[in-house]
């Protein structure tokens, strides 16, 4: 019982953040619409969706953040023609050698706490790559 309120409080709090986060970006870290960084990084995610699962979709972007050749992105994708939605996609780019790259997509499973819901996803991303800024994740990512 005590280990579900745990997890249950976890994909809260994470939700929260992520919900939250939509409102409050750090605009210095956030290259708007137009940008040309903003369309790189946002044109590597596309490749990887559409390397994966074969889809051609255009971002509805809730959180970018790019600082040190770093980025972390989530999206609301969906088709070209804005007729069909797909699940959330977010994931952590890095800039290699002039290409940005897709280095991890998180899964998105609510009850699994490994995934992007996950109390100490954050945490545990940055422990795998601890060059990337935390000022790239959500606000109430605290390493």
């Amino acid at each position: 019982m005590q280990k579900n309120r745990k997890l249950i409080l976890g994909a809260t709090l994470a939700a929260l953040c992520i919900y939250t986060n939509i409102q409050a970006t750090d605009s210095n870290l956030t290259p708007h619409p137009g940008n040309p960084l903003r369309k790189a990084v946002l044109d590597a995610l596309r490749q990887e969706v559409k390397r994966i699962h074969g889809l051609d979709v255009v971002f509805f972007v809730r959180h970018l953040k790019v600082q040190d050749g770093w980025a972390w992105v989530q999206t609301l994708p969906q088709s070209t023609d804005g007729s069909n939605r797909y699940e959330d996609v977010s994931a952590l780019l890095q800039l290699q050698e002039g290409t940005w790259t897709v280095v991890e997509i998180p899964c998105g499973e609510e009850e699994n706490p490994d995934c992007l819901n996950g109390p100490e996803y954050f945490s545990r991303l940055q422990g795998r790559f601890p060059l990337s800024p935390t000022t790239i994740y959500p606000n109430c990512f605290t390493p």
